[in-house]
């Protein structure tokens, strides 16, 4: 798919902003704003995950118009620290031959499969929720603080991993509060507060 994602006005109540956006295939947006401004809030909205006005869009498809499920496999929301079931990882994994390939990517063992994920560091857990959503092969990713519970190292590893994401295509909507992220990984770079959304012009 070569249509962007197209955020109009979404807001999720009377007296907070509405915020507009465009992410393109390939591209990744970088969001940033004081804590509590509503940067979770406004992800999990675009990925119709909660309720608000506004809508969002790729291409002809309107968030509204298809299940939430379609939806959500096109575009994937992947929070902080993402919730898991006490299943061994590897069920949670939807293709887990693509998974183990991205193991090493990663820097994380592969007897991580066979762990139960309350075995798992939660910098290691931050890990294999982004391999779970990228073998999903999404047009877009949301990603709320990615790297936050990484080390420099692995944080520049997740770096890597979404750079090459870019390249095949994958539009990236990334929180995060690390300026020297911001920097390394933002093609557009917006922050969020009480106003609304303004982009960033470097």
């Amino acid at each position: 798919m070569t249509d962007p994602l197209v955020v109009e006005n979404l807001s999720w109540g009377e007296g907070f902003p509405h915020c507009s956006l465009t992410v393109a295939p390939g591209e990744c947006v970088v969001l940033t704003g004081p804590s509590g401004s509503g940067k979770s809030r406004l992800l999990r909205l675009i990925a119709d995950l909660d309720p608000g006005s506004g809508t969002a869009r790729i291409g002809q498809l309107v968030r509204e118009a298809v299940p939430a499920n379609h939806w959500r496999r096109l575009v994937v929301y992947v929070p902080a620290d993402s919730g898991w079931w006490t299943s061994r990882v590897a069920l949670h994994m939807s293709d887990e031959a693509r998974a183990r390939r991205l193991f090493p990517d990663l820097a994380l063992p592969d007897k991580l499969m066979d762990a139960a994920p309350d075995e798992v560091s939660s910098g290691e857990r931050q890990r294999l929720a982004l391999i779970r959503a990228l073998i999903l092969q999404p047009h877009f990713l949301l990603l709320d603080e990615p790297t936050s519970a990484l080390d420099p190292a692995a944080t520049l590893m997740v770096e890597k991993v979404l750079t090459r994401a870019k390249q095949d295509g994958t539009g990236l909507l990334v929180v995060s509060h690390d300026p020297e992220q911001v920097a390394r990984i933002a093609d557009r770079h917006y922050t969020l507060s009480d106003c609304g959304l303004a982009e960033v012009v470097s």
